[in-house]
């Protein structure tokens, strides 16, 4: 009886941990969603210098206005893949879009916004990565919707798509009161 039962502990633990995973998925969270501790709170302040001598970018730059806060960088095949709908997003004018090269060269991303086009009203080089950790990037692309005050009220992670920018981002820029 005891080896019976010494069979079964594996397939009972199996079953439990398949009943744990079914209820998860099942809970109406979306297991793709990264959460930000940072939601609702001031963006981190930061001073970054900008690329082949023009204007850096800091947070003071961003204050005032709704705006788009775009992390990339040149070795990112994702970033390539969102660059359309950041031109889009500023040849449109729902939003001013800045960007922060996250841990590049500056001749890299340079060469990477001429060759791709450039969506940015400024650029910051973050070349540490000291701003992307203290925004909580998890990697490149991410993207973060900032208000007036400098609160971040949305991000995501991951390129841009349609889908997100026309039933998330835009929604929301309206509700900010982005032109």
């Amino acid at each position: 009886m005891r080896q019976r039962l010494l069979y079964l502990l594996p397939a009972a633990l199996f079953g439990v941990l398949a009943l744990y995973f079914a209820l998860a998925l099942t809970s109406g969270r979306d297991p793709s969603l990264l959460p930000s501790a940072l939601i609702d709170k001031p963006a981190p302040d930061f001073e970054l210098a900008g690329l082949d001598g023009k204007d850096g970018l800091t947070l003071g730059a961003l204050k005032g206005q709704v705006a788009l806060v775009n992390f990339f960088a040149s070795w990112c095949v994702p970033c390539r893949a969102e660059e359309p709908l950041l031109m889009r997003l500023a040849e449109q004018e729902h939003v001013p879009v800045y960007g922060i090269a996250y841990k590049d060269k500056p001749a890299d991303a340079q060469h990477f916004l001429d060759q791709l086009g450039d969506p940015y009203r400024r650029v910051g080089l973050d070349e540490s990565g000291r701003t992307g950790i203290n925004f909580g990037v998890y990697g490149v692309p991410e993207t973060y919707l900032i208000d007036k005050t400098g609160h971040i009220r949305y991000r995501v992670v991951g390129p841009l798509t349609a889908e997100t920018v026309d039933n998330e981002l835009l929604p929301r820029l309206k509700r900010l009161g982005a032109s």
